[in-house]
C-alpha cells in the first residue's frame, strides 16, 4: 500500500475551504482509492455515489430530492457521466452554514467540463491526479517508477509483463470506451494512430504541419485531436516562452506522453533493456523527471515554460513565479557540465538559478547559481519555490 499523504492533506484543505471540490485525471489513476483515504480521516456523515452504478444511477433520478438531505461529506464519482448534476450542485453549494461538502471525481479536464461546470464559477477548486510519484514510492524505486508509468495497477503488478500487458489493456479501454464517454467522436483507431505518433514525437516540439502531413490530414484536425488528449489527461503540453529578445524564438509548445509508462506502452518496451536500447530513451527520461520537478517544485501548470531559439539556445524548463524565474535542464548523463546554452538561458532569461537534473548519484555545484542535482535527490535537494 502505497500512502498518498501529500494528496490527502491538497484535498483536505480544499474542502474546509470550498462548497465543491473537484477531483480530476485519467481513469485507474488512483482516485476513488484516494477519496476513501480522505473520508476516512474526516469527522461525520460520508455518502458515496458511483455513477457507473445502476442502482446510484437510480438513486440520482431525481437528483436535488436525493442530495439536499445529506450532510458532512458528499463523494460523487465519474461525474463527466452526469453532467445535469452541476446545476444541481450550484444550489446546494450556496445554501448556509454549508451543511454538506461535495467532493466530484472525474476522468476529464476542466476544460471537458467547463461548459457544465460554468454555474459552479467561485463554488468548485479543482485539483488535477497523476499517478504514483517518487515522493511516495522511494527513490530507490525510481527505474521501476520510470519504466511501468505512474498508474498504481500498473507499478504495482508482479512482474514487468505484467505490467506491461495492463498498460496495453488500458490503452485500448480508454481509446474504445472512455474518449466515446467523454463525447469525442474520432474512431479508436485513428486516435491510437495518432497516439502512437505523438509517443515518437515525445519531447519535441509540436509541428502541425508535419504531423498532419504524416496522418493525410489537415493541420487544423491534427490539433483537435491533441487538444483532446491534452484535455483528457493523458497528453502534456509545455508552452513556450518568449520575450522581446534580439533573437528568434521557438512559438509552438513542446509535447509529452503523461505518463512514462504509456510512452513505453505505446512504443512497445517492456523491459528495461528494450528502454536502454530504443531511441527515444533520453526523452522518456525527460519527461519523467520533468513531472518529478513540476510536483517537487510545487509549480502550477500554468507557471511552466520550455524556452528555446532557432539558434540552439534552449531550457528545458522555466518555471515564472510572479518575477522570479527559476530554470531546469535534464541531461540523462553521470557527467553533467555548464553549456553555452545554459549560460545564454542564464543570462537572456535573467534566471535567479539554474538546477541541472541529471543520472549519476551526486549532486554538486556547476558555477554561480548554477547546480547539478541527481534526480534521485530531487526530494532532498530541490525544495518548493517561493
Amino acid at each position: 500500500m502505497v500512502e498518498r499523504h501529500r494528496e490527502i492533506k491538497i484535498l483536505t484543505g480544499l474542502l474546509s475551504r470550498h462548497p465543491v471540490v473537484a477531483l480530476l485525471g485519467a481513469r485507474q489513476v488512483g482516485k476513488t482509492t484516494l477519496a476513501a483515504a480522505v473520508a476516512e480521516k474526516r469527522r461525520g456523515a460520508v455518502t458515496r455515489f458511483d455513477l457507473e452504478n445502476p442502482a446510484d444511477l437510480a438513486k440520482l433520478a431525481d437528483p436535488l430530492l436525493a442530495l439536499q438531505s445529506l450532510r458532512g461529506l458528499v463523494i460523487i464519482d465519474e461525474i463527466q457521466l452526469r453532467p445535469n448534476l452541476f446545476s444541481v450542485l450550484r444550489v446546494l453549494a450556496d445554501r448556509p452554514r454549508r451543511p454538506a461538502t461535495f467532493l466530484i471525481l472525474g476522468s476529464a479536464a476542466p476544460e471537458l467540463l467547463r461548459q457544465s461546470a460554468e454555474s459552479l464559477a467561485g463554488r468548485i477548486a479543482f485539483h488535477e491526479l497523476d499517478g504514483f510519484a517518487m515522493d511516495e514510492i522511494g527513490a530507490e524505486h525510481m527505474d521501476r517508477l520510470w519504466l511501468r508509468g505512474r498508474f498504481p495497477k500498473s507499478y504495482l503488478a508482479k512482474s514487468n509483463a505484467a505490467s506491461a500487458e495492463w498498460r496495453r489493456a488500458f490503452v485500448r479501454t480508454f481509446l474504445e470506451r472512455d474518449l466515446p464517454q467523454l463525447g469525442v467522436g474520432v474512431s479508436a483507431t485513428t486516435m491510437r494512430r495518432f497516439w502512437t505518433m505523438l509517443a515518437h514525437y515525445h519531447g519535441q516540439t509540436w509541428n502541425a504541419s508535419e504531423l498532419g502531413r504524416a496522418f493525410g490530414v489537415a493541420d487544423t484536425t491534427v490539433r483537435s485531436y491533441l487538444d483532446t488528449l491534452t484535455a483528457a489527461l493523458v497528453v502534456r503540453q509545455l508552452q513556450p516562452w518568449h520575450e522581446n529578445l534580439a533573437k528568434r524564438q521557438v512559438k509552438a509548445p513542446k509535447i509529452y506522453v503523461r505518463d512514462s509508462g504509456l510512452v513505453h506502452a505505446l512504443l512497445n518496451i517492456q523491459t528495461r533493456e528494450d528502454l536502454e536500447s530504443h531511441p527515444k530513451v533520453g526523452a522518456s527520461w525527460e519527461g519523467f523527471v520533468l513531472h518529478e520537478v513540476m510536483r517537487r517544485t510545487e509549480a502550477h501548470p500554468d507557471e511552466c515554460w520550455f524556452w528555446a531559439t532557432h539558434a540552439g539556445a534552449e531550457l528545458d524548463l522555466l518555471v515564472v513565479r510572479g518575477n522570479k524565474r527559476y530554470g531546469f535542464e535534464f541531461k540523462r548523463t553521470s557527467e553533467p557540465r555548464l553549456t553555452r546554452s545554459m549560460h545564454s538561458a542564464i543570462n537572456d532569461l535573467a534566471l535567479r538559478r539554474l538546477d541541472v537534473i541529471h543520472a549519476g548519484p551526486e549532486s554538486f555545484p556547476l558555477g554561480e547559481n548554477v547546480r547539478a542535482v541527481a534526480a534521485a535527490r530531487l526530494n532532498m535537494d530541490v525544495m518548493p519555490l517561493k
